[in-house]
Order: C-alpha cells, then structure tokens, then sequence
C-alpha cells in the first residue's frame, strides 16, 4: 500500500498548487517518493500554508524546479510498480482531491490516474481505536481533535513539527515536509494496525502497551 502525503501551497484544491508529494510502500518501506515542483503561475498561495512549510512565495514559484504535470507524472510511475496501490494517509480526502484535481487540469486520463478513490484514513482508525479503549471518540469543540500530532501521542512517538490554528502558531517547531509526515503516517499506522514498530529511526520510541496488542 502506498503511504502518501503532501504539501500545497493552500487549502484550496482548485485554486493552489502541490509544491511536495512523499510516499512510501507499506510493505517495503525502503521503497520511497519524494519530488518538489513549481507552483504554477496562476495557483494561490495561502499564508497559513507558506508559515506551515516554511517558505516563501518565491520559493514556491521557482523556474528552476519541475512542473506540477511532470511531478504528477514521476509520482505515478513510480505507483505503477506498487502491488497493492491503495492510499495510506491523514484524511485523504484532502490528498486524493487535490491530486485528482490537478491530474484532470493537466490532461491525464482515468486510465494514467492509478491510484484508487478507496483509501485508508488514519484518523479514522486511530479515532476507532481510541474509542475502544475509552468508550469515547476525541472530540473538541464539536469536532474530532484526532489529528496527526494527537495521533504521534497515542502512539507513544512526539511532534516536533510547527503548528498553527486560524493562521496564529500554537506550537513552534519544524517546517511540514511530505516525505517526514508520510513516514510519520506509517509508523502510526503499524503501530495501530499490527502493533509493531515500522520505522528504524522510531526505534527508541516504545509502544504503549494498549497497542501492543494489533486490532482483532
């Protein structure tokens, strides 16, 4: 399965770019991608999104580095040697649209467009786990508060990732980058769903006990 994640230059699907698409094959996870292009002259860029990764418009926009269109084309090559080609990600509906999107934009047919609609979220299965063992989803002000860093928590592994809320940083920390928050959507899953570590670099951090056991 492919454990996917990337970076835009926004929110909007329609109106920014992707700049960043990290991958990895579950099952053979030295098996990786990891490219960057340009924005294209006429997406939007957001200023939540620019503090979140970390760089400028400018940087965005750079000539020197490839088209969204060559991107996508690399990305899905690359997927066409994955055995299992379902998506792995933290809500994929935002991963999935925006890459949909911006394959219809740039001429790719249904048929070049390998990735399935059916994905794996990881919120929802981190959200069922934790109802399990609580008796009760995390909610906070009348919404999932399940998102990746809570996630990391529950799975024993810490953020050092920049965060923010309504543009305002609450946590400060490292740029976004697609291939780190990709591996960090593995290991967390692994840990969920088998209970075992994935990823040599999150060795040191032990599983909490209530996952050591995987879903039945």
């Amino acid at each position: 399965m492919i454990v996917l994640d990337i970076e835009t230059s926004g929110l909007n699907y329609e109106k920014c770019g992707i700049w960043q698409i990290g991958a990895l094959e579950l099952e053979h996870p030295e098996n990786i991608f990891f490219e960057e292009a340009r924005i294209d002259d006429g997406d939007v860029t957001e200023n939540s999104a620019l503090v979140v990764i970390g760089k400028t418009e400018n940087e965005l926009r750079n000539s020197g580095k490839q088209s969204q269109k060559q991107l996508l084309q690399h990305f899905l090559e690359w997927v066409s040697y994955i055995q299992i080609k379902n998506c792995i990600c933290q809500n994929p509906q935002f991963d999935l649209v925006f890459i949909r999107t911006k394959a219809k934009k740039f001429g790719f047919s249904a048929h070049d467009l390998l990735v399935p609609y059916k994905a794996f979220d990881l919120h929802s299965i981190a959200s069922v786990r934790y109802f399990f063992l609580h008796g009760n989803f995390l909610i906070d002000k009348e919404k999932s508060a399940m998102n990746l860093t809570k996630i990391l928590e529950f799975c024993g592994l810490s953020d050092s990732r920049i965060s923010i809320n309504n543009s305002v940083i609450e946590i400060e920390g490292s740029p976004h980058n697609a291939l780190e928050d990709a591996r960090l959507t593995a290991e967390c899953f692994s840990r969920i769903v088998y209970g075992k570590k994935l990823l040599s670099e999150f060795k040191a951090f032990e599983i909490p006990p209530y996952l050591k056991k995987p879903l039945q």
